[in-house]
């Protein structure tokens, strides 16, 4: 139980990292992939991390 007000605010951390960053790729008009992409799309983030966002180059 003493644990608890430690586990806490690093689970809302974790939850706000990963929902923060899949907006903002998406907001950057990328999407989210795990490991590589192909020619027309170039890295422009990080979704998590494993997950990297990726934008369409004449996009």
């Amino acid at each position: 139980m003493k644990i608890l007000y430690l586990l806490f605010p690093f689970f809302l951390l974790l939850v706000q990292d990963a929902a923060g960053s899949v907006i903002g790729c998406r907001r950057r008009r990328g999407f989210c992939t795990f490991g590589r992409c192909r020619y027309p799309t170039t890295p422009v983030g990080r979704c998590s991390r494993f997950r990297t966002c990726w934008c369409l180059l004449w996009g």
